[in-house]
């Protein structure tokens, strides 16, 4: 009967612990979505990586989040709707861009504030924006480009045949192993 009562107080400090973990994880990551704050819009060839909930910062603090991403019909463009919190006011050449926390991180859309005057209004649109660079694209380039800037030396012919030996003369490019025609 002892041994039930210390386990039964055990399991109820290891659940008193871990609730205690969860809130300060929650409470000291900035997971909470920017509610309340103005609506802003900017358009991108492509948005991969951007979900709803995704994070909007100014030099990696958090100032807002992804509301939602659509496709304008019309341009064929991706369009990304942000909430911004209210005491952040950005300049309209304000410039957007996505980027990644690390290598394999997360996504993320990066706001630098330009040096205007004038504030995008609530509602208003980012002009200047930036696409994600594609890792699989620059893995892809660096794989298949050629050396020597991607361009193919011409063959002067004239070399060996394909059993290792002299070619027959004249072959090639006019000039055999004697050099007579």
């Amino acid at each position: 009967m002892s041994g039930n009562v210390i386990e039964t107080v055990m399991g109820a400090v290891v659940i008193v612990v871990a609730a205690l973990f969860l809130f300060f994880a929650y409470s000291t990551s900035q997971v909470a979505v920017v509610t309340g704050g103005y609506p802003i819009m900017a358009q991108f060839q492509s948005v991969e990586g951007i979900h709803d909930g995704s994070d909007v910062r100014i030099g990696g603090v958090k100032v807002g989040s992804i509301v939602a991403a659509s496709l304008d019909p019309k341009t064929f463009l991706a369009t990304v709707k942000m909430s911004i919190a209210p005491e952040y006011k950005l300049p309209d050449d304000t410039v957007a861009e996505i980027t990644s926390s690390s290598l394999l991180g997360e996504k993320y859309m990066s706001l630098v504030p330009g040096g205007s005057e004038k504030d995008i209004p609530p509602g208003g649109q980012i002009k200047y924006t930036q696409a994600p660079v594609s890792l699989e694209n620059l893995i892809g380039q660096m794989i298949f480009s050629q050396p020597g800037g991607g361009q193919k030396k011409p063959d002067a012919g004239g070399g060996a045949a394909p059993g290792g030996g002299p070619g027959p003369v004249g072959a090639g490019s006019g000039a055999g192993a004697s050099g007579l025609k």
